[in-house]
Formats: C-alpha cells, structure tokens, sequence
C-alpha cells in the first residue's frame, strides 16, 4: 500500500509510468514502492513540486526551517541532526541532483532562488543563481551532454577512477563498492552508472549528514576522506575552468568551495 506522499507524487507527475521515466529508473521499480526511498526523495521533489516534508515526513518532518543559501528555501530534516548538518547534507543533495541528470525547468528556477552572503560558498551561490536564471532547460540539457555524455565521450569523465587513474573500473570504484557494503548501503533502480561517479557519492554524502544511514561522524568523515577529497575539488575545478559550459561553470564553482570547506572541517575535527 503506498504512502500519501508517494501518492501525491504519482499524481503530480501524471502516474507511474512518467515519475519513473523523468526520475530514469523502470516503472516496475516505482510500482514496487510503498513510499519513496530516501535517495529519491530530492530527484522527486524537484520533479513534481510536492515538498520532501510530504513526500518523506519521517525524514523531513513538518516543520520547517529558514536557509537562505540553499535552493529550497526550506529545509526540516529528524530532530537530533543540527542546523549545520542540514545545511551540509541538502548542499550535497543540491550538487548532486545537478550532476546527476539535466536540470529542467522546475530544478533551474529552484535554483534561480538561491541566496548568499559574503562568504566563499555565498558568493558562489548567488552566482549559480545568476547562471540558472539565464538558462533554459534546452540549453542547460545541451551542456550537461555536451560535458558528461557527448558524441564517444563527454569532456569530463566525473568518475573517481578515471581521476586517480586515467581509467574507468578501477580500484576506487571496488573501494567505493567495498565501503557501501559495510555502510549496508544498496543502490536502487536500474541505472548502469558506476558508484564512483561523483553524483553518487555526493548522494550518499547527504545522507550520511541527514542521518538516513546508521553510521556515526566518523564514518562520513572516512567517506570524504576516502572518495571524495583525492579527486572531486580538482573535478569540479575543471568543471569551473571549461571552456565550454555556462551554467555548469557555476555549478563547478560551489563544487570546488564546498569541498574544500568540507576538507578544512573534517580535518578540523580530527
């Protein structure tokens, strides 16, 4: 039997068979749910409108509080994770949602929302939100194959073997395995995309703040340290510097300064 917020998804989005098309996985996996799993709930709020505090109460709960630098302008999440941790987990959440798939039209207005002060990542916010209000979905679809996919290959190959190796299906992605088995973590949905890929890890990142999985800091702080800090801030670096992207400079831009921010304060609290 599903759930009410699963139920207002599946309406919003015109019925099983087209939430699962936009979202990328079968239809037999969304007819399988009695609610919508925890990694899906961001891709699926920003597809049909309907807020995560609906789709996933127990999450996100019902009541909300106030960022102003994020790109929902609310953000609730289970009582005993702190204001910081919420904030980092839909930062996470935000990047990789945009690494992910093409933004569309709802996901780039969301985003045109986005606020910031003076810091680092501030800045770099209020310069997304530049970049999404300019763009179109047409356009934005257009770059994200251009620089992920392409005609043989994209420009950027966003997978942790490739930047610690130069190829794919490497050791870090048997690492990346080996670590969500003992984090009891199990992808869902058809996708063919290999674990190491950054929106993956980002995703996984975010729910290891929000508390989705049942692991303590220390574990989080091992991810980062493990898949993420050798290679993803020279990733987005490079993502920053093409030639070629527009929107997805900006993107690249808050994906350099928060992982560095994210290195600064794992290391910190060691």
């Amino acid at each position: 039997m599903r759930d009410a917020g699963l139920e207002q998804a599946i309406r919003a989005a015109g019925g099983v068979a087209s939430l699962a098309r936009a979202i990328g996985i079968a239809q037999p996996s969304v007819s399988s749910w009695s609610r919508i799993p925890a990694e899906r709930v961001l891709a699926v709020e920003a597809l049909t409108r309907v807020e995560r505090s609906v789709l996933r109460p127990d999450l996100y709960g019902s009541s909300e509080a106030q960022v102003s630098s994020q790109v929902s302008s609310n953000v609730s999440a289970k009582p005993e994770i702190d204001e910081i941790d919420q904030l980092r987990a839909a930062e996470y959440g935000l990047l990789s949602l945009l690494l992910g798939k093409a933004p569309d039209a709802g996901t780039l207005a969301r985003v045109a929302q986005l606020k910031g002060d003076a810091s680092d990542l501030g800045m770099a916010h209020v310069e997304l939100a530049v970049a999404a209000s300019a763009v179109d979905d047409r356009t934005a679809s257009k770059e994200f194959f251009d620089l992920f996919i392409g005609l043989g290959r994209g420009e950027l190959l966003p997978y942790a073997s490739y930047y610690l190796t130069g190829f794919l299906h490497e050791r870090p992605l048997a690492r990346v395995r080996e670590d969500l088995d003992l984090l009891g973590i199990e992808r869902a949905g058809p996708s063919r995309e290999p674990e190491d890929h950054i929106a993956i890890l980002l995703e996984v990142m975010a729910g290891l703040a929000r508390g989705d999985f049942e692991a303590e800091f220390a574990e989080q702080a091992r991810f980062f340290d493990r898949h993420l800090k050798p290679w993803a801030a020279r990733m987005f670096a490079d993502l920053e510097m093409s030639g070629t992207a527009k929107f997805y400079r900006a993107v690249g831009r808050v994906g350099r300064v928060f992982m560095e921010l994210e290195a600064e304060a794992f290391t910190l609290s060691e």
